[in-house]
């Protein structure tokens, strides 16, 4: 890969990275997005988008929790079952369109029940209490096609908690933070051990993902109103979703 075409890259992996960053997500929509444009092949593009969800969603599972937003007692009944079920997820496979194609259509019924609940004016109801039968096995279905489709799964989630009202916005980009990472790592485990590791020039990529994730989570966690959060995150699930759909034409 050219120096230039790395540059571009690099600067739209930062992009993604803050915009994902602010709401608790790690990106790897975006980044397989953004590595579709410039045909690198799916095995490095899943494995290189793993990596920085990891990175991105560290940073900003780390400033949620500076910020006293991150519940370890609310985050754990998602990610009992969701890890070994994403390992699992990386044995399988599935052919690049299909996956483009499941991920849209999920991306964007999220998009639009979210973008009713904010418009329904109920931002401040009272929060209900997880159930743990219920967040088991929402974890295990998140958990097993994030696996398969190799990204961290806290876009499927974040919309889950908030309108089954488990936690309220910042609370659950915190835990969608973590969920992403643990999540991430149990892919990269699954492809490990079937040998399906590759990566593009990483080291660029990661000093954009960083400083995106940075920049992001520190204004997700410190600056930014919850409704506005909401509203952010119905943005960026139907911007995927598009960026998706057009990566399958």
């Amino acid at each position: 890969m050219d120096l230039g075409t790395l540059l571009v890259i690099s600067a739209l992996v930062f992009i993604v990275a803050s915009l994902y960053s602010s709401v608790g997500h790690g990106g790897a929509s975006g980044y397989l997005s953004v590595l579709s444009f410039f045909a690198v092949a799916p095995a490095a593009m899943s494995s290189t988008a793993l990596v920085l969800n990891v990175l991105v969603a560290g940073v900003a599972m780390f400033s949620y929790h500076r910020a006293g937003h991150l519940s370890w007692n609310l985050s754990l009944p998602f990610i009992t079952l969701s890890i070994p079920m994403a390992f699992v997820g990386g044995f399988l496979r599935v052919s690049d369109r299909t996956y483009f194609l499941i991920l849209a259509v999920v991306l964007v019924i999220a998009a639009f029940r979210l973008a009713i609940s904010v418009t329904r004016g109920d931002p401040d109801a009272a929060q209900r209490k997880v159930n743990w039968p219920v967040s088991l096995s929402v974890g295990a279905g998140i958990g097993l096609l994030s696996g398969v489709v190799g990204v961290g799964g806290g876009i499927f989630l974040s919309p889950v908690m908030l309108l089954m009202r488990w936690a309220d916005a910042k609370k659950t980009s915190a835990a969608s933070a973590f969920f992403i990472v643990v999540n991430s790592l149990a892919g990269i485990g699954g492809r490990m051990a079937k040998g399906g590791l590759e990566f593009v020039d990483t080291l660029p990529l990661v000093v954009a993902a960083f400083l995106g994730g940075l920049a992001g989570s520190h204004f997700g966690a410190n600056k930014f109103s919850g409704i506005l959060l909401r509203r952010l995150l119905a943005v960026v699930l139907v911007v995927a979703s598009i960026k998706l759909v057009l990566g399958t034409l």
